[in-house]
């Protein structure tokens, strides 16, 4: 049974920086892909960026590239959304999400959600 589980939301003033992380279990790590989302009230799931297990190999979306990092702990298979330089308009729910590559997002956690606060 696939889980992923995150934690690390909170509340962080504006120009902060705040780290996510998806602690993964029920997957073979090595062909799936990882990814990061946020919602905003009323809105779909926004993707932020993924990176592909077994290669390290990162992609962002150009709203968070330069201020939002993703990684992963291949030991404690969890993955990693480092953020920094925070705006109010960062302020959402925070998913993380697992695929195999070709497929839909079809693994999802329960949510974190961040504030930053100006």
């Amino acid at each position: 049974q696939v889980q992923l589980e995150e934690s690390g939301g909170g509340l962080v003033q504006a120009g902060g920086s705040l780290r996510l992380s998806c602690a993964a279990s029920g997957l073979t790590f090595s062909s799936y892909v990882m990814g990061w989302f946020r919602q905003y009230p009323g809105k779909e799931r926004e993707f932020l960026a993924r990176i592909y297990w077994s290669s390290g190999t990162t992609y962002y979306a150009d709203s968070v590239k330069g201020r939002f990092t993703i990684s992963r702990d291949n030991a404690k298979t969890t993955a990693y959304l480092q953020m920094s330089s925070l705006k109010p308009e960062d302020t959402a729910v925070y998913y993380c999400a697992a695929t195999t590559p070709g497929h839909d997002w079809n693994y999802w956690g329960q949510g974190t959600q961040v504030t930053v606060s100006s």
